[in-house]
């Protein structure tokens, strides 16, 4: 999480959707960093305590942006992370998991340590589905992001790969991708929008 004063952005990190070459690029700009623990505060966090305080206090009302990638790949991301060498004979690990038993823990009632990811559609929206980013941008199209960032700070914004998962065979079934599909249909369903919208998503919000 990264607030702009001057620019009047927020920017919602949500986690692998290249938040930590948006920090790098642009850390040292920002007024305020949320980091550790803090890093990937959900939209409607931001929205109950930060954005109040911000307008109270310093008479801030920054657009939120956020990055949004396809749920799948999103989650075959976190999956190659957690296949990492180094996790090896953690809880957190996921070595010896295949791909598809790792999405069937990630969408089942109760995940074990390691598919325990949160939602890209959780940390976007409210409690009743509210989108409470102003501009939602699709992984995909990095070249809008980086368009938008460039205007906003009024220079070249170069965003370089940083902290990007190894590789690992990750092929999913037809059957749990769409028990995958069902579990999470509203993210999907954002997603979507996003496409449809060209990889550009604004919003109005209260």
């Amino acid at each position: 999480m990264l607030v702009f004063s001057e620019q009047s952005l927020a920017f919602i990190a949500v986690p692998k959707t290249g938040t930590t070459a948006v920090e790098m690029a642009l850390r040292r700009r920002a007024d305020i960093v949320f980091a550790r623990r803090f890093k990937h505060m959900p939209a409607s966090r931001f929205h109950a305590r930060v954005a109040p305080f911000l307008r109270d206090v310093f008479g801030l009302r920054p657009d939120r942006v956020a990055v949004m990638r396809e749920p799948e790949e999103q989650i075959r991301s976190w999956y190659r992370y957690r296949c990492r060498e180094a996790r090896k004979g953690s809880a957190f690990s996921a070595n010896g998991v295949s791909f598809d038993a790792f999405v069937r823990a990630v969408i089942s009632q109760a995940p074990p340590p390691y598919a325990g990811i949160g939602s890209q559609y959780r940390m976007l929206t409210s409690a009743g589905g509210e989108l409470l980013v102003h501009h939602l941008f699709a992984y995909e199209k990095p070249l809008q992001f980086r368009a938008f960032l460039t205007d906003r700070f009024g220079d070249e914004i170069v965003l370089k790969q940083k902290n990007v998962s190894p590789p690992a065979d990750a092929p999913l079934g037809s059957q749990t991708r769409a028990l995958l599909r069902a579990a999470r249909a509203e993210e999907f369903d954002l997603y979507e929008r996003l496409t449809a919208a060209g990889g550009h998503l604004r919003t109005e919000i209260a």
